[in-house]
């Protein structure tokens, strides 16, 4: 870990469990390596797998852990995972890797009855600032929403009641998968004191899904306490053929 951090990088995508777009192949060995090549702070990943047997069976290569864990290897230190749905085969939810030590950390069920199963993952890292000062507290929480827009609002409305409980001054990243191609979340996040990282760099909302050709801003980074340096989508390749979304990066100095 460095003696002091002046900024710090953050990536969020959703993985699709680790197959391509339309499940054609598994490339979860390629995503962990252009994860890697980012070098990242901080990673946020949806819909990654704890386990799956009959994956398991059937593709070779398939990993003996957590699929965050494999992902995380040496380069992160620090993993949590947040079990969000389960089934038969196995369970599958939201991930944070860290490379700075996670303090605490809580999921949250935000599902709504009788649709997929839904939360977001909560942590507090402890952020180095140099010299004689000790850690700065960062929150961070990544999160996967609804596909329905009524769903989504009462997701957003929990996380929001959520972030009202939090220190006010601590600094607070939320990124994920949103589903938000309405654009609904942003006003309501603003209310919490939250600003979409691209827009805080004079940009739009950034356009994610399909990857291939990216036309819906499905996936979001937002920030309060944070002040942010670079947004940036990540949709060339290898990008194209890792997930059916593209990947976010922020780059933030506390």
């Amino acid at each position: 870990m460095p003696a002091n951090v002046p900024e710090l990088t953050l990536m969020t995508l959703n993985i699709h469990m680790g197959f391509a777009q339309f499940n054609r192949r598994f490339v979860l060995p390629e995503l962990k390596a252009a994860v890697h090549a980012v070098h990242a702070d901080i990673v946020f990943l949806q819909e990654t797998l704890g386990s799956h047997a009959r994956h398991a069976l059937r593709h070779a290569g398939w990993p003996a852990e957590e699929q965050s864990s494999f992902i995380a290897d040496t380069l992160w230190g620090n993993v949590a995972y947040g079990r969000n749905a389960v089934y038969a085969d196995g369970h599958h939810g939201n991930a944070v890797l860290s490379k700075f030590p996670i303090l605490r950390w809580d999921n949250h069920d935000i599902s709504i009855l009788g649709t997929e199963p839904r939360g977001f993952l909560h942590c507090v890292l402890a952020v180095p600032q140099g010299g004689k000062r000790p850690p700065l507290e960062v929150h961070a929480i990544c999160t996967h929403l609804g596909l329905r827009e009524a769903h989504r609002r009462q997701q957003l409305e929990r996380l929001c009641a959520f972030i009202a409980e939090l220190p006010p001054e601590a600094p607070l990243i939320v990124g994920g998968d949103f589903n938000d191609w309405r654009q609904r979340a942003g006003p309501m996040l603003a209310k919490a004191g939250l600003v979409d990282a691209f827009v805080a760099t004079g940009q739009l909302s950034p356009r994610s899904f399909p990857v291939r050709v990216p036309l819906l801003r499905l996936d979001r980074i937002y920030v309060r306490g944070v002040t942010v340096a670079a947004a940036e989508v990540l949709s060339a390749p290898p990008w194209k053929h890792l997930s059916d979304h593209a990947a976010l990066t922020a780059t933030l100095q506390p």
